[in-house]
């Protein structure tokens, strides 16, 4: 028997909008040149999506290649039956056999990480398995220095195991005009290794660079391959667009009560009612996402066309919401983030960027794709 029948009608879910995903992937393929090759990011569980959910939509949809950041998101994706090239860019050593044995592609940005690779491959008797090198171009986090190129150019030249599928390197401040230059110093700085790297081995790998934000502000620069994250989730980099938010957080209503002036709600009597007050308790708390710091009224959800904000504390699976003059009822379905509100203006509330409130948002929470 299913115990777990039609969990999408009944509780929490995140419904993933399929129309609004494609919508997204097709703007991003607009930007680029068609022989572009277009890389979509599904780590951190598709930046909370669902990582097996969004990479079968992004299978279906013609991407040419997906990314994690663990090997372990790679080989969940590998079960699940996804087939597309899949870049791990934080690789590590452990995990190479695995890596190996599901044809998934590392990243290796130090000569530690290529030797250990190297280890494995020469025991199983492989050659020209395929890897991208990440070079550092002032994000300073992983990467080969440019000081550090010609010890690697030296050993890629007499170590048959491996191929250079790719060079790659990371923006991180491509949204913002004010550092431009310094991005334009990042891509230059980038062609020149790349390009470096390819005149000591005799081929040019595949070049790629350029993010979600990248895509937007400074095209000229595709390379060869792009790699999509937050944009094709509905984030863009530009001012006044909106991009179709692909993910609402939505749950139904438990119960609704009316209270007297003088009650409190929820722990530590934040929540203070006044004459003919209602409140309605719905089943989302801190453990799915939703952060203590939207309680006290801080935050407002919608429910039938308005906005209810909430009052008191949010609890670990429940918090209550304001209903007063509100036609709601038990069953009536509540908007956490989605068209309205949006996740960011949920960021915003909090300070800090839509990234965070998506993928807060727990495995425990179903995905629901909606065509």
């Amino acid at each position: 028997m299913d115990y777990v029948r039609k969990i999408e009608d009944d509780f929490s879910r995140l419904e993933l909008n399929l129309g609004a995903t494609v919508e997204n992937y097709r703007y991003f393929r607009t930007l680029l040149d068609p022989k572009t090759k277009l890389l979509v990011l599904v780590k951190a569980n598709a930046y909370g999506h669902g990582a097996v959910e969004f990479a079968s939509m992004m299978q279906r949809a013609g991407a040419d290649y997906l990314a994690v950041a663990y090997p372990v998101e790679g080989l969940e994706l590998r079960r699940n039956g996804i087939s597309l090239p899949i870049l791990v860019l934080t690789a590590g050593t452990d995990f190479f056999p695995e890596i190996i044995q599901t044809r998934m592609e590392p990243s290796i940005p130090n000569l530690y990480s290529l030797k250990k690779l190297v280890e494995v491959l020469r025991e199983k008797g492989l050659k020209d398995y395929p890897v991208h090198i990440k070079l550092d171009t002032g994000m300073h986090r992983l990467g080969f220095m440019t000081e550090e190129l010609p010890e690697l150019v030296e050993y890629l030249k007499v170590t048959p195991e491996v191929k250079v599928k790719a060079c790659f390197s990371h923006l991180c401040v491509a949204e913002d005009p004010s550092e431009d230059e310094f991005t334009l110093g990042q891509i230059h700085m980038f062609r020149d290794n790349a390009a470096y790297i390819a005149d000591g081995i005799g081929y040019m790998p595949m070049r790629h660079i350029l993010n979600s934000a990248g895509i937007e502000r400074f095209p000229q620069y595709q390379f060869d391959m792009v790699r999509l994250g937050i944009g094709i989730y509905g984030i863009s980099a530009l001012p006044g667009k909106r991009l179709a938010p692909v993910a609402s957080l939505k749950c139904k209503i438990l119960q609704i009560k009316k209270l007297g002036p003088g009650e409190t709600v929820g722990y530590g009597r934040w929540g203070h009612a006044k004459e003919g007050t209602v409140i309605a308790t719905i089943p989302v708390g801190y453990a799915d996402g939703i952060d203590r710091h939207l309680g006290r009224g801080a935050a407002s959800f919608s429910v039938n066309g308005h906005r209810a904000p909430t009052i008191g504390n949010i609890c670990m699976d429940m918090c209550m919401i304001d209903v007063t003059g509100i036609p709601a009822e038990p069953g009536d379905t509540v908007t956490i983030f989605g068209e309205d509100p949006t996740v960011s203006e949920l960021a915003g509330i909090l300070g800090t960027i839509p990234y965070e409130i998506l993928v807060s948002v727990p495995r425990r929470i179903h995905r629901l794709v909606i065509r």
